[in-house]
């Protein structure tokens, strides 16, 4: 077949179209796709990481490891680190943090994005906006240890101007072949917003981005979208009943769907009573559904709501969850082909920066739902390789609905292929792509191809 461009739409599509005078592009038998959209990630954060020190497993496994780590960066000023998990060296504070760097300001991300750990460096810096809310850990002294929960904003305030690089962050995306992104950052202030539009405006993050911390009626610039309201539950904290039925209702009431962060079993369970007491709109959807119970997804297929999963974290932490999810809760861990057949629609996402930004690595996970060193978790959910690239081709308000296909008058948002579709499916590697299209203009070209291992 043959497709025609012009401007930022796909004109025509037919067998032997005529040659004009516009550039032709050889597909040499490649499959051409829509371009891949990745429903969850974390753009500030992902050009955040890029400058980070990594603090967790695999490449860091013990104390030892970590000091060496942290002493290996450059620069003179704060030390930024992420990826922390509690298997490389236990419970860290600004007690361990100041053994291994007492000279300058440390602060590290732990993996779940949710807690930032400072030495007595960094809490000086940044006392001012440190407040008295259980969000600042404090020691038996009453003394902040170090600990900060869900502090970003308040954290980012207080730091030097440092603005992410969201160049690689934008370079990145596109060599997978994805071509829009949902961020799922809650309540972006304007500063944050003006970082992603003059990035997206100046091409360094050339994807159409929808954003779910965008205020209700906040003007956006062209290429960006307001998706569902995200609410994040903080599972170490949980809201009362009323409160988030209050937060759910309001933003209801505005015509704003919302997006809820539910990893654990209790945080699902909550929002799931909830929505069906007052109800369910079009848009509603799960973020993440990290542990969901066999009987609840008959709740869920009534309430019709869609879950955006990351099976990449199945071969990232699978053999931490193994080792430290409860086993009632090891079965249930993101479930997929489970959530499928009782008719619940399933979209795919990274998370990134805090699982793998790569969707061909999320799609392997689908479908062998494997860990680092092998073991599989949850064989029942596999899904087919066709499934799982499904996942990235739903339309950004639709997660999980009909992928997008290529027909006349769509947009011109377009991943071509080193080899047939059929081989790209039976490999699942991100090395087949070869050119990307962005609104009719080509953001990635003529990428490599390498040898991949089938798998």
């Amino acid at each position: 077949m043959d497709l025609r461009v012009r401007g930022d739409r796909v004109e025509e599509i037919g067998v032997g179209l005529a040659l004009t005078d516009a550039r032709v592009v050889e597909g040499g038998g490649g499959g051409l796709l829509p371009g891949l959209h990745d429903h969850h990630l974390h753009l500030l954060a992902m050009g955040a990481a890029l400058r980070s020190v990594a603090c967790g497993p695999p490449e860091v496994g013990d104390l030892v490891g970590l000091g060496r780590a942290l002493a290996g960066a450059g620069g003179r000023g704060w030390v930024r680190g992420n990826g922390y998990h509690e298997s490389v060296a236990g419970v860290l504070d600004r007690g361990v943090l100041d053994a291994l760097v007492p000279d300058r300001p440390v602060r590290i991300q732990h993996r779940s994005g949710a807690l930032w750990m400072l030495n007595s460096r960094a809490l000086q810096e940044v006392s001012g906006a440190l407040d008295e809310s259980a969000d600042v850990e404090r020691g038996a002294d009453g003394v902040p240890n170090g600990r900060l929960w869900r502090y970003d904003a308040r954290l980012r305030a207080a730091l030097p101007d440092d603005p992410p690089d969201l160049g690689a962050v934008g370079a990145r995306l596109a060599g997978y072949g994805i071509t829009g992104v949902t961020d799922a950052t809650p309540d972006l202030d304007d500063s944050a917003i003006a970082l992603l539009s003059d990035a997206h405006r100046t091409g360094l993050v050339p994807q159409r981005i929808t954003l779910l911390g965008a205020a209700t009626g906040q003007p956006l610039e062209a290429g960006f979208g307001v998706g569902p309201r995200k609410i994040l539950l903080r599972d170490h904290d949980l809201p009362g009943y009323d409160e988030l039925a209050a937060a759910i209702v309001h933003s209801h009431r505005e015509g704003r769907a919302i997006a809820v962060h539910c990893v654990t079993r209790e945080s699902l369970l909550l929002t799931l009573a909830i929505l069906q007491d007052v109800g369910s709109i079009p848009g509603d959807r799960i973020e993440h559904a990290g542990v969901v119970p066999a009987d609840v997804t008959e709740t869920m297929a009534d309430l019709g709501i869609p879950v955006i999963t990351q099976p990449g974290f199945l071969w990232h932490r699978g053999d931490d969850y193994a080792r430290d999810v409860a086993p009632d809760d090891l079965p249930c861990l993101y479930p997929h082909a489970t959530l499928l057949h009782a008719g619940i629609p399933v979209a795919l996402s990274s998370d990134a920066p805090y699982g793998p930004t790569d969707p061909w690595t999320v799609m392997r996970a689908a479908v062998h739902r494997t860990t680092r060193t092998g073991r599989t978790l949850g064989p029942a959910d596999r899904v087919p390789p066709a499934t799982a690239l499904a996942g990235y081709l739903s339309a950004p308000d639709s997660p999980g609905g009909e992928p997008r296909r290529l027909v006349p008058g769509t947009p011109a948002d377009l991943c071509l292929l080193h080899v047939p579709l059929r081989q790209a499916l039976h490999e699942l590697d991100s090395h087949l792509v070869r050119s990307v299209m962005i609104a009719g203009r080509f953001v990635a070209e003529d990428l490599p191809a390498t040898d991949t291992t089938t798998r």
